[in-house]
């Protein structure tokens, strides 16, 4: 038991380390990101130069208007690019979930009645009686008796479908 409890504690010291090295990267990291922004800086825009007349001085702000300009198309249709390869990314995924499909885990056998079943969803609350017999309603059954008048003579509904007959052959 005593060995679990070490192995636990130097498990998390381990841990820790990990940690610990990991945080000193990512201020490393940022260092040396803020360093290769200021070289960059310093290589690719020099300091403008304000001695000068009024005339040369709106010169120096056109030009570093054009080049904002130019700065942000160039930023724009990376972001373009960057959107169309995530989306690609994700319309990937989505490829590949329909292909591996997804699993379906395998269903326990519950034994509950109907009631216990409307009473877990619902709540207690909600006392829902499953007697559907109860509730339908009495109908009494009736015989039909056909009038013998409407069956009548057979002759004579041999002669009226006769007489049907001769319509549709005349027309």
């Amino acid at each position: 038991m005593s060995e679990k409890k070490m192995t636990s504690s130097r498990r998390h010291h381990l841990k820790s380390l990990v940690l610990q090295v990991a945080a000193n990267w990512l201020e490393q990291e940022k260092k040396d990101l803020v360093t290769a922004k200021e070289n960059y800086m310093s290589e690719n825009c020099a300091a403008p130069d304000m001695s000068g007349d009024q005339a040369a001085l709106q010169e120096t702000c056109k030009k570093l208007h054009a080049l904002i300009d130019k700065i942000d198309e160039e930023r724009y249709d990376l972001e373009a690019k960057v959107g169309k390869a995530d989306k690609e990314i994700e319309d990937l995924k989505i490829k590949v979930v329909d292909l591996q499909g997804v699993k379906k885990p395998a269903l326990k056998k519950v034994r509950m009645s109907a009631d216990a079943m409307l009473k877990a969803l619902l709540g207690s609350k909600h006392t829902v009686n499953m007697d559907l017999r109860a509730n339908l309603k009495q109908v009494k059954k009736e015989t039909k008796e056909e009038p013998i008048e409407a069956v009548g003579d057979w002759r004579k509904n041999i002669e009226d479908k006769a007489d049907r007959k001769k319509m549709f052959e005349s027309s």
